[in-house]
């Protein structure tokens, strides 16, 4: 399944990525593989992700995301949804759990 995730960097800042792998992405990152923003930056610790259906709706949700303040991308890892504009229900179904 795809994944949209956030790492928090060695300097306090964060990352924003996409996946279908999150597992796998995670260990490039930790080992310098995944990229020249997280490679100057590490260790670096997953602070937040989340699963979509399809690769697409996690590749927009992450270029959302990167256009986002620190304010607001610190409002979603701490899972504080309703205080976020443009994450309600109609705009962004959550997979279903079941």
């Amino acid at each position: 399944m795809p994944y949209v995730y956030i790492l928090k960097c060695r300097d306090g800042s964060f990352y924003t990525g996409s996946t279908v792998d999150l597992e796998f992405r995670l260990a490039q990152h930790q080992f310098g593989e995944g990229g020249d923003y997280t490679r100057r930056r590490r260790p670096v610790e997953l602070v937040w992700s989340s699963e979509f259906a399809r690769m697409d709706e996690a590749f927009g949700w992450e270029r959302r995301i990167h256009g986002w303040s620190r304010a607001k991308k610190i409002l979603l890892i701490e899972g504080r949804y309703d205080e976020l504009p443009g994450w309600s229900k109609r705009q962004r179904q959550e997979p279903d759990a079941g």
